[in-house]
């Protein structure tokens, strides 16, 4: 899961990973989803969008997504949150609006598309003037190719849209399946429902993907101590997180931060090929 945290209000957050299975997720940020690799299935709201290598998909913030993989072999992307503060002369149409269809095809998208996208792997984290022009670049060429709506009324009535946003703004409080249920007015069965049919996993790992998500933020981020790190995140105690975050992760809390932190920064990914 993406989710946007405070400390990433004014920064482009770059990962490039091997694609999966993303549970349905909102955050308050742009993201680009860049596929450098293979295919992946996009889900936006209630329809599924394609795309191949080379494709680009903008989402809009505050629009219910996830991300699926149904190829085989080496599927991997970019996916690269925009904080609105960097829309520039976009962001009354990027906060007001989403895309009919979010996919732009690689070739449409352009050269200098693709040059700015590959810029934004490599430059630092705090260079904020020069993320601001990358990112100007790829909106003036690619928004004149999205058709553009405004987004729908009603959403904080949809269970979807509530239960992503209320994880999201709470995720490192005390939770569980009963309390989050009557937050949201309807019956712990329901809810229960709800993630396995549309979340695809039950409310335990949902909710720790979302803390765990922070934690890899922090550690990646931050100097903080790996125990402050895991209470802040939510967890319960520091045994639990090291054991949810070494099934995920496949290593511990500390070679997580040795390996995406060598230099004390945001580990931007340079992409393939």
């Amino acid at each position: 899961m993406h989710l946007q945290y405070q400390e990433t209000k004014e920064r482009v957050v770059f990962r490039q990973k091997e694609s999966g299975h993303v549970p349905p997720h909102l955050h308050d940020a742009l993201e680009i989803v860049y596929v450098t690799a293979g295919t992946l299935e996009a889900g936006v709201g209630a329809e599924l969008f394609h795309m191949e290598t080379g494709d680009i998909a903008f989402i809009f913030p505050d629009v219910i997504h996830h991300y699926q993989v149904s190829a085989a072999g080496e599927n991997r992307a970019a996916y690269i949150h925009i904080p609105q503060s960097l829309c520039g002369a976009f962001l009354e149409r990027v906060r007001r609006c989403c895309p009919v269809y979010p996919v732009i095809g690689g070739k449409k998208a352009g050269e200098d598309v693709h040059g700015a996208l590959r810029k934004l792997s490599i430059i630092g984290k705090d260079d904020f003037v020069l993320a601001q022009a990358y990112v100007q670049i790829i909106l003036a060429r690619c928004f004149p190719e999205l058709e553009l709506t405004l987004k729908e009324g009603g959403a904080d009535d949809d269970l979807i849209y509530r239960t992503a946003a209320y994880i999201a703004s709470n995720f490192r409080e005390e939770l569980s399946l009963t309390s989050v249920a009557a937050e949201l007015g309807v019956s712990k069965y329901v809810l229960s429902r709800t993630f396995s049919c549309v979340f695809r996993c039950n409310f335990n790992r949902y909710l720790n993907e979302a803390r765990l998500n922070y934690a890899c933020f922090c550690l990646e981020n931050t100097n903080r101590s790996i125990t402050d790190i895991c209470m802040d995140s939510g967890f319960e105690s520091q045994r639990t997180f090291n054991r949810v975050f070494k099934e995920r992760c496949r290593m511990t809390p500390r070679e997580y931060r040795k390996t995406h932190c060598s230099h004390g920064v945001l580990a931007y990914s340079r992409f393939v090929g």
